[in-house]
């Protein structure tokens, strides 16, 4: 089946090559028995890829089965996968049947493979490697004939090694290895996610759909997205549930994205970069910057000192066009009005530079000079900033 009949089938939007690949291997080990692992984070969609390989399985007739192992507890984990007989635990008033021996002759979908406890694990490598089961207070093996694919977040290597996961197991669930990408690496793809969720939502609600200014766009593709897809089909819906207005900008999208929290920003790691500035700290960046230059500005006039012409700022394409041809005059006036300037400016704005310099600083370790730098500021303008905005650092 063609990539494009897979997408129209399963209502996926995106043409990103990552995850074209992926599709393109779920197609082509369908027709085996063969195991499936696939990971990617939380909220990319990986519960459609064993959907995609059962119905184009020879399997395609017998049962499907998705279980999410993390939803179950450990105590009656067994019991549901594996069955269970009458009065072998208290509670089982009869005998059975578990997911393994449903499905017999289908597919069963193991989500959240990792949060498996090692005792069934050892349960899951011997069904896979032999087909034999137990029931729980059964001494009779059982036979069974069922396709696995498993999926997790977690990143299995380092679960081996902190003792949380079966190495045997793991090469025998990873016999193909199938990585959904994330969302912040298929930026093409997410304006298009969100107008088909826009227009889902207009259809539920019974109201136009929304939609995004140039500006908001950019926001959109520039967000890192954590929460992956799911994240941003929640935001989707929350904008067309509760704004009036249908065309939303930037500065009406920005309400809705979380601002993440200091200990989840990116750590550099030796080899490569992960260093990234979302669209709002551009923003809040180039507020800061021009309120620093006004500043310098304002020091310089009332020193008696011409100041230089001073250069526009350069930031993201839609930001930078409301500054073209922009001519702001510097006259007595202000500078006697200036303390009545000092006490307009928007707590906003302090909240503004409060928070880059806790970002810039984070992701310097705490060095100040590196932190200034970022912000085009000296390291002396540094101190000050954090003495005046009283940050506990």
């Amino acid at each position: 089946m063609e990539l494009r009949a897979i997408k129209q089938r399963f209502d996926i939007i995106g043409d990103n090559p990552a995850l074209n690949r992926a599709l393109d291997v779920a197609v082509q080990v369908a027709a085996t028995d063969l195991s499936v692992l696939i990971t990617g984070e939380s909220g990319v969609g990986k519960e459609v890829i064993p959907q995609i390989i059962h119905v184009n399985s020879p399997r395609k007739h017998g049962q499907y089965i998705a279980v999410n192992c993390g939803a179950i507890p450990e105590g009656t984990i067994d019991s549901e996968l594996f069955g269970h007989e009458k009065g072998s635990f208290t509670g089982a008033f009869e005998t059975r049947k578990g997911y393994f021996e449903v499905a017999d002759g289908g597919t069963l979908f193991l989500d959240e493979v990792a949060e498996l406890p090692l005792s069934t694990q050892v349960r899951l490598l011997r069904i896979l490697q032999t087909g034999e089961f137990i029931k729980v207070g059964s001494s009779k093996v059982q036979k069974t004939d069922v396709r696995v694919i498993a999926a997790t977040n977690i990143n299995l290597t380092k679960a081996i090694e902190n003792g949380k996961f079966r190495e045997d197991l793991y090469y025998r669930l990873n016999t193909v290895p199938i990585t959904i990408p994330p969302l912040r690496e298929r930026k093409e793809d997410i304006h298009l996610l969100f107008k088909k969720f826009a227009l889902d939502f207009a259809d539920k609600y019974k109201m136009p759909p929304i939609r995004l200014t140039a500006d908001a766009q950019h926001v959109l593709s520039s967000y890192r997205w954590p929460g992956n897809i799911r994240q941003l089909k929640s935001i989707a819906e929350q904008i067309s549930v509760i704004e009036h207005n249908r065309q939303i900008d930037a500065e009406v999208l920005l309400k809705y994205i979380p601002s993440e929290p200091i200990n989840s920003l990116p750590v550099r790691t030796e080899g490569h970069s992960s260093d990234y500035l979302t669209d709002r700290d551009i923003i809040f960046k180039i507020l800061y910057q021009l309120r620093h230059e006004v500043e310098e500005l304002k020091e310089k006039i009332r020193a008696g000192v011409s100041p230089a012409p001073v250069q526009r700022v350069v930031g993201p394409k839609d930001i930078a066009s409301s500054l073209d041809d922009e001519v702001i005059d510097y006259d007595e006036d202000e500078v006697t009005h200036e303390k009545e300037e000092e006490q307009s400016s928007t707590l906003s704005i302090q909240n503004v530079s409060a928070e880059l310099i806790r970002k810039s600083l984070a992701k310097h370790n705490g060095k100040r000079k590196l932190a200034a730098a970022e912000l085009g500021i000296s390291e002396r303008t540094l101190y000050r900033k954090i003495k005046e905005l009283n940050l506990d650092l």
